[in-house]
């Protein structure tokens, strides 16, 4: 179910809500123009001041939102407006674009492969003039490519702006959920196996596990489209026009992506079905089985509660070899039921012939 730490009913707006669960913030900041690159932690916020001064790209990575004081102490120096401070710390908002004078904020969903599990975290991004802030809900990201680029001398990144830094983030963020997706192919595929051989409650709740999985990343993926679509149309002075041709790649990603969520649901309903029908063709079977065996076993009851009735008239009763003549009869009726069954193709593998009829 969908669960968002929001304030109280009736707070003020920019209320901020910490969750208690929610790690203390680590900054980290990799700065770097041209050929130079520096790359270290941060203790307080008021260090970062110098940091800005002389122009150069400016990666400030917030990573937990577990003190209120410093996200404040942010704000007050991003010009953060409180309203945009609220959605970063009052988790999880829905993926969305804003325009402000100072940035522009850009919330997006990451998911992670933690230990099988998926984990959803959310992103949060003020790109301004020559600085990067992002803020995560705590350690661990899909982030690692870009910090190696980021590292690597000559590299495309590094001769950019800051634009183009909000779009290797956010291109690393929506690249994250293809691992995933090959994920739920392999899951879909191996359930498809398992239910045609041996149908499983047990497989019935993976299905629905994996129902519910593919709605929680199609809310994170179908606002994301719409909010890379708009950094694309709308006029924004912090992208650039080459940064924007960068962005349509990221919009179809996020395209195929979807098509990819939407596949996954039709075969996931797919299974539903054929888990259902693989069901109902078992219990036929077995009620098939169940039949034939009462169809044998009708006409050799009625011969025996015949002659298990005492009345003196009936002569069978007193002939020495009427009772061994019941049970050829009894024997024969039996065997040829079975032959009678199996040739019009109710059991066995023998199919039907031309000639034969089902039912009437």
């Amino acid at each position: 179910m969908f669960r968002k730490i929001h304030p109280p009913v009736g707070a003020k707006p920019g209320t901020l809500v910490i969750h208690e669960q929610a790690v203390p913030p680590k900054i980290r900041v990799m700065k770097y123009r041209g050929e130079q690159l520096e790359e270290r932690d941060i203790d307080a916020v008021a260090e970062l001041a110098p940091l800005l001064e002389d122009g150069a790209v400016c990666w400030i990575d917030v990573q937990g939102l577990g003190d209120a004081d410093v996200l404040r102490e942010f704000a007050e120096m991003f010009s953060i407006h409180p309203l945009a401070l609220e959605d970063v710390v009052n988790v999880p908002q829905r993926p969305k674009v804003e325009m402000f004078d100072e940035h522009t904020l850009c919330i997006t969903r990451m998911a992670l492969l933690r230990d099988g599990r998926i984990e959803r975290e959310q992103v949060a991004m003020f790109l301004g003039s020559n600085y990067v802030l992002t803020f995560q809900e705590e350690s661990g990201d899909v982030f690692d490519p870009v910090r190696t680029r980021i590292r690597k001398s000559g590299a495309i990144i590094r001769n950019s702006g800051p634009s183009y830094l909000t779009y290797a983030l956010l291109d690393a963020v929506i690249d994250g959920y293809y691992p995933i997706m090959e994920r739920f192919g392999e899951q879909l595929e191996a359930l498809e196996d398992e239910i045609m051989l041996d149908p499983q409650p047990a497989l019935l709740q993976k299905i629905h596990q994996i129902k519910r999985d593919l709605l929680a990343l199609r809310r994170a993926i179908w606002p994301q489209r719409e909010a890379v679509n708009a950094m694309i149309r709308d006029e924004n002075p912090f992208i650039t026009d080459t940064v924007r041709v960068y962005l349509r790649d990221c919009y179809d990603h996020c395209v195929q992506l979807m098509d990819a969520i939407e596949t996954c649901r039709e075969l996931t309903g797919g299974l539903m079905d054929v888990y259902l029908s693989s069901v109902g063709n078992r219990q036929n079977e077995v009620m098939k089985v169940l039949t034939i065996m009462a169809s044998i076993f009708i006409p050799l009851t009625f011969m025996a509660g015949i002659y298990g009735m005492n009345f003196e008239v009936m002569p069978e009763l007193r002939v020495p070899w009427a009772y061994p003549l019941l049970l050829v009869l009894m024997i024969i009726v039996a065997v040829g039921m079975v032959v009678f069954f199996r040739r019009r193709g109710w059991i066995g593998s023998l199919q039907k012939g031309p000639g034969s009829r089902d039912f009437e």
